[in-house]
C-alpha cells in the first residue's frame, strides 16, 4: 500500500540518466535541503557525487525518494518507520513500486505516440 494519491500528482520523470538535485526537488515536491537530509538518513540513496560535490541521481533514486516521500508525507511514518519500512523485505515483494513504474512509462509512451500522430 505504498501507493499515495499524491504521487498521481506528481510529473512524470523525464527520459533522462541522470537528475540534478533541483531537477530531483522539483520531480518529487520537496526541497533540496530534506532530500540532503534523506540521503544523511536513508541508506538506500546514494546520488552520484561529481566534481565539486555534486549530486546526480538515476531513475532508481527519483523513485526511491517518491517512496520515502509517500511513506512520511502520505501515510504517516516517522524517519525510523520509513527506513524500517523500506529496509523490509515487504517493501522489495510490493507492487505498488512497480505501478507506479509502468503508469509512468505509459504517460511517457502517450507523449510519444501524440508526437508521432501530431501533423508537422
Amino acid at each position: 500500500m505504498l501507493e499515495p494519491s499524491h504521487n498521481n500528482e506528481l510529473p512524470p520523470i523525464p527520459g533522462k540518466r541522470y537528475f540534478t538535485i533541483g531537477e530531483v526537488a522539483d520531480l518529487c515536491s520537496v526541497k533540496a535541503h530534506v532530500l540532503r537530509y534523506w540521503e544523511q538518513e536513508f541508506p538506500q540513496l546514494s546520488p552520484v557525487k561529481r566534481r565539486g560535490n555534486r549530486r546526480y541521481y538515476q531513475r532508481a533514486d527519483v523513485l526511491t525518494i517518491r517512496q520515502i516521500r509517500s511513506l512520511l508525507y502520505d501515510q504517516g511514518y516517522t524517519i525510523g518507520g520509513a527506513k524500517q519500512k523500506l529496509s523490509s523485505h515487504e517493501i522489495k515483494d510490493d507492487t505498488s513500486q512497480y505501478k507506479q513504474l509502468i503508469r509512468q512509462m505509459i504517460a511517457e509512451l502517450e507523449e510519444v505516440l501524440d508526437v508521432l500522430n501530431s501533423p508537422t
